[in-house]
């Protein structure tokens, strides 16, 4: 029939959208053209998650996985918990809240001024235990819930550790939960070669708070079968006593260090050497228990917790065995 345009074959609906492309599909290769797209108004928003605040920034916890909101979407697409494991995170650390500033307190001693007791745990190092390198020697005081009180941390050259082993000199730093150091010991070098009786030979540690400031020291005595030590204040006038047992290392017990008055008429408080079993043989992860009066002065609980430390390496302190090579 003249005066008829041919028009193009009708489709059935739903071929004609299979030949829909979607703006959002992404081709195997890239188009050679400028693509002239026009994004057009966006979709309805999505319903808030129950529980979850309004929009799109969602707090996360460091580390979380961040949560998908598609758009247009119904339901949020969420991570199931469980199924992608979180990276390797350490165990939070229990800090003991921090006290209020006391007069006429060192700064940081306020701690020790709530405390009766104290736990110091040292670092097991098994590459020390394998290689038979010393390392800094790591601590960790707790109170008796297990709460942080300080860290102590060694800071001795590698030279020197591995030289004098237990006989070496040190310095040991104590920090807080801040990482302000609130407390110095220092042990110098003594030379055991000479009599053991001559004071030249006798250890000794000074306990500085804060540091700089010389608040006492830690004498050792000679005596022929027991540990003995005299706490002295910064003037070096004898203000206490400590007795050991007569075997240091007890196999399957407890060492314990007594506190005395100078006359030894009253008892003020005790350093106790736990025994850890296999551990206690095998290489240094020391657990030692400090106990003092809750009223004792907060310098004189400084002294016997500095007196706990030089009592580790005197006596506790475990030389790894060298492999002799033939």
């Amino acid at each position: 029939m003249s005066g008829v345009v041919p028009t193009a074959p009708e489709q059935p609906t739903g071929e004609m959208e299979n030949q829909t492309i979607s703006p959002t599909a992404v081709s195997d290769v890239p188009p050679d053209y400028n693509s002239h797209f026009v994004p057009g108004p966006g979709g309805p928003a999505a319903p808030t998650p129950a529980g979850l605040p309004m929009g799109y920034n969602i707090p996360q916890h460091p580390g979380a996985i961040p949560l998908y909101h598609p758009t247009g979407g119904a339901h949020p697409i969420q991570y199931q918990p469980g199924k992608y494991p979180m990276t390797n995170q350490p165990a939070p650390v229990m800090w003991m809240p921090g006290p209020t500033p006391m007069p006429s307190c060192p700064p940081g001693l306020e701690y020790l001024a709530q405390l009766d007791n104290i736990h110091v745990l040292q670092h097991f190092e098994p590459l020390e235990l394998i290689t038979g390198f010393e390392t800094n020697n790591r601590y960790d005081i707790k109170n008796n819930i297990d709460q942080m009180v300080y860290i102590v941390t060694e800071d001795t050259d590698d030279y020197t550790r591995n030289a004098y082993r237990n006989l070496r000199p040190f310095v040991l730093r104590v920090t807080d939960c801040l990482g302000r150091e609130i407390m110095t010991m220092q042990r110098p070098f003594r030379c055991t070669c000479c009599c053991f009786c001559c004071s030249c030979a006798r250890q000794e540690l000074e306990v500085q708070c804060p540091p700089g400031v010389t608040i006492g020291f830690v004498a050792e005595h000679w005596n022929l079968c027991r540990a003995t030590y005299s706490i002295q204040n910064q003037k070096k006038e004898n203000v206490m006593r400590v007795r050991g047992p007569c075997a240091t290392y007890g196999c399957g017990s407890d060492s314990v260090f007594e506190v005395n008055s100078l006359d030894g008429a009253s008892n003020i408080g005790s350093i106790i050497r736990k025994w850890n079993g296999f551990l206690s043989t095998m290489g240094d992860a020391d657990h030692f228990e400090i106990r003092f009066p809750l009223d004792l002065d907060v310098t004189m609980k400084a002294m016997i917790f500095g007196t706990c430390f030089l009592i580790d390496f005197m006596y506790f302190e475990r030389t790894p065995t060298r492999r002799s090579s033939r």
